[in-house]
């Protein structure tokens, strides 16, 4: 399993949000980029603001540059806006899929527990934390698993809706996939023009 393991703070600070979903972010008591010239004023080129753009895609789904650039080759290839089907593509993954039912806190929390093999695909354990569901899939926890605390604390305490391509039923902790995502479904505040601007130089 590759994942990034470097400071996840100061890709947020680069990118000026909070990307990692920790409640301890410094973003807001330090809203400026990280090292001795982060507040100086530096001249943004248009690929500064292209690279900053697909490095926050990057960093908020935890894809790694080669499997990204795999991702933008394959939506690329299918019919649509290049943008939207690269968006498409990484909400359709399954660790994605357990963190925007409510079934963990955050997508690093939620790629454990899909790579620690706690998660069912149409009756199937999948722990590949970048499988990609499709319409109709079925996505369960397995027996023993129901009622880990993190669980049950990310139910307890989900603060965020979920989308309407997804039916989740709580109680039996269970998520039906309705419909693949549209862009208008998708709440990240990423301008992917910018993304395939940069891949078309």
């Amino acid at each position: 399993m590759a994942r990034n393991t470097g400071p996840r703070h100061k890709a947020c600070r680069r990118a000026r949000q909070p990307l990692c979903q920790s409640k301890k972010c410094p973003v807001d008591r330090r809203p400026y980029p990280p090292g001795q010239h982060g507040r100086g004023r530096i001249r943004e080129s248009d690929y500064l603001v292209q690279l900053r753009e697909k490095q926050k895609l990057r960093m908020m789904y935890g894809v790694l540059e080669k499997q990204f650039r795999r991702y933008y080759q394959l939506a690329s290839r299918q019919p649509g806006i290049t943008g939207e089907n690269l968006l498409r593509l990484l909400e359709t993954r399954l660790d994605n899929v357990v963190w925007r039912s409510g079934l963990a806190e955050t997508r690093p929390q939620a790629r454990q527990l899909v790579n620690h093999g706690h998660f069912r695909v149409n009756g199937k354990k999948v722990d590949i934390a970048s499988y990609r569901v499709r319409k109709g899939d079925v996505v369960t926890i397995k027996e023993k698993s129901k009622d880990l605390i993190m669980i049950q604390h990310s139910v307890d305490t989900l603060g965020r809706p979920i989308p309407d391509w997804l039916s989740v039923t709580h109680a039996e902790r269970k998520v039906v996939v309705l419909d693949v995502p549209s862009r208008h479904q998708i709440d990240t505040s990423i301008n992917e023009q910018l993304i395939v601007e940069l891949y078309s130089k």
